[in-house]
């Protein structure tokens, strides 16, 4: 997930210790994505305001939900058969930490039966839908389970990337997933990086006379790892070697994609190396990989309300699956447990719009569950889908507080979302700056399962509280934590468990997840409303580029 490109959009400091204080205050008008706010943009959050509070004592019911240890149980009141959870202060009262947590609690416990992971094509994975099919079926919803095939990847034994002249040592290195086996010693040529070549590797004239026989030394950026890793072999390449271009002293956490058929083994190092690697005259190197990937089932978990114009759908996504290498408790059992709270919770209410919530299968495998899921969908019943919100990494340990960025109004990165992506970032915004947190965008670079719907023309957003990206000073003056490290030290890891979550954090989020769904669930005319064929092929055109301007398998 993307940890560049951000935006401020305010300007408080540290938590937890000014959130209280900033609810009395009545902190209540939206920031308006890095700009400076309208009246316009004031009125409609005084007006947000307004139909989401409807009176002081909602308002003190709101607060009061905020002013609450994260670790609150469930009111009684919540429990009422009568209780229909119809305001957004009613919602977040019952949408509670601690019940919350229960869901996490039952994945975790579903990793450590079944060999501490719940990855796509295992019986950890399997079990985590068979529990998310029982909460929402409880809850009253229709349930289904959408099965598809993809490829698996293991990495058999380590991969070895060794320089063998003019000197001799090992290179630190991680295999990019879906590369395939293979052992070469040979000469390397270096193409050349960022800020030589903005799109390096990414065009078949980058290789104009490669040597055949050689490796491939290509730096990140500006186009998926497959398309690099394609480009290479066709030119005669007998390997790749990808650069880091962002200096955090890492690897790539990549993947080439499960789509990907090359031959030929790939790898990847830091910035740092790649640099030192391109400058050495007459290198050699050997490059092993020892890999497998097998075609297994897997599926989505597909959840609707029973009423709702279903002309007029809101769909709220996360993702199930964890990586091999670990349980997932925050990637992504934070956005699926949010989910899975706010749906039952919601169950009782009359929306006006059809509900539809979606847990994805095999997004780390490369987005394959949420873009099989809206291949499926004829045009019509894409443009049904007037919005689409994505939660994937919600209670990171050292968070930032990130909102995906509709508008574009950083000018930078991948460019704006489908028209009606500003109006999903503002009402995030709002809910923010109405308790005093501090926030910033970060870009639609196809690293999540919004990716697929914002291709497909349907206005899309969410939150995200950081991955492996590395937490600034000034992030850290204006959030707390710990500047230096990652968002989340524990991402793709076995450490990825139940504990590896902020409370703070997860206590926003989770209500923040709650309170927009049901907004747009009510709103007569959420963003992407009455979408015409016209317009929506138009959103697809545009957003082709856009899909291709970040590493989209980048994991």
């Amino acid at each position: 997930m993307s940890s560049r490109n951000y935006k401020e959009a305010a300007t408080l400091s540290r938590f937890p210790a000014w959130w209280s204080v900033a609810l009395a205050a009545g902190l209540l008008t939206a920031c308006g994505g890095g700009s400076d706010v309208t009246p316009t943009d004031t009125a409609a959050a005084a007006t947000e305001q307004a139909a989401a509070v409807a009176s002081t004592a909602a308002t003190a019911a709101d607060d009061a939900v905020f002013d609450a240890s994260p670790e609150a149980a469930l009111p009684s009141k919540c429990t009422s058969a009568s209780r229909v959870n119809d305001t957004i202060p009613k919602l977040m009262e019952c949408v509670t930490y601690s019940e919350v947590r229960k869901h996490q609690k039952a994945l975790q416990d579903i990793a450590d039966a079944n060999g501490g992971t719940r990855a796509s094509g295992t019986e950890g994975f399997n079990a985590s839908a068979r529990y998310a099919v029982k909460v929402f079926r409880e809850a009253g919803y229709d349930v289904r389970r959408q099965y598809f095939q993809f490829r698996t990847f293991e990495e058999l034994s380590p991969t070895l990337l060794k320089v063998t002249a003019p000197t001799m040592r090992d290179v630190t290195n991680s295999v990019l997933a879906y590369s395939a086996s293979g052992d070469v010693t040979a000469a390397v040529t270096a193409l050349p990086f960022q800020p030589a070549d903005d799109t390096p590797g990414c065009e078949a004239a980058d290789f104009a006379g490669f040597p055949a026989g050689h490796i491939a030394l290509v730096g990140r950026g500006n186009c998926t790892f497959a398309e690099k890793a394609a480009n290479a072999q066709a030119a005669g390449a007998v390997g790749v070697v990808i650069a880091n271009n962002v200096d955090d002293g890492e690897p790539l956490n990549g993947t080439l994609g499960a789509d990907f058929r090359g031959t030929i083994p790939v790898t990847s190092v830091t910035q740092a190396e790649g640099n030192l690697l391109a400058a050495v005259s007459g290198l050699q190197m050997r490059l092993k990989t020892d890999t497998r990937m097998e075609d297994v089932a897997t599926s989505n978990v597909i959840a609707e309300s029973k009423k709702g114009d279903p002309a007029q759908v809101v769909m709220v996504g996360a993702h199930l699956d964890s990586v091999a290498e670990g349980p997932g408790i925050n990637d992504n059992g934070s956005g699926a447990a949010a989910i899975l709270e706010t749906a039952k919770q919601m169950a009782k209410v009359h929306t006006r719009n059809r509900v539809r919530f979606a847990l994805w299968g095999a997004e780390e495998a490369g987005l394959v569950g949420s873009t099989y899921y809206v291949g499926t969908l004829q045009p019509w019943q894409q443009r049904r889908i007037a919005l689409y919100l994505n939660f994937d990494m919600i209670a990171s340990p050292n968070p930032g507080f990130f909102i995906y960025d509709g508008d574009n109004s950083d000018n930078a990165g991948a460019g704006a979302g489908p028209a009606g992506s500003d109006e999903i970032e503002k009402a995030f915004e709002g809910f923010y700056a109405r308790r005093g947190i501090a926030f910033k965008g970060t870009d639609f670079d196809g690293r999540s399962d919004y990716g697929p719907f914002i291709e497909a023309g349907i206005p899309s957003g969410g939150l995200f509280t950081g991955a492996e990206g590395i937490k600034t000073p000034d992030e850290a003056a204006l959030w707390g934590g710990q500047a230096g490290v990652a968002y989340d030290p524990c991402y793709h890891q076995a450490c990825d468990t139940f504990t590896n979550n902020n409370a703070f954090a997860f206590n926003v989020n989770l209500h923040s997840v709650a309170a927009v769904t049901l907004r747009f669930a009510k709103d007569a005319t959420p963003p992407g409303a009455g979408r015409t064929e016209a317009n929506a092929l138009g959103a697809r055109a545009s957003s082709a580029v856009l899909m291709r301007k970040g590493d989209k398998f980048i994991r």
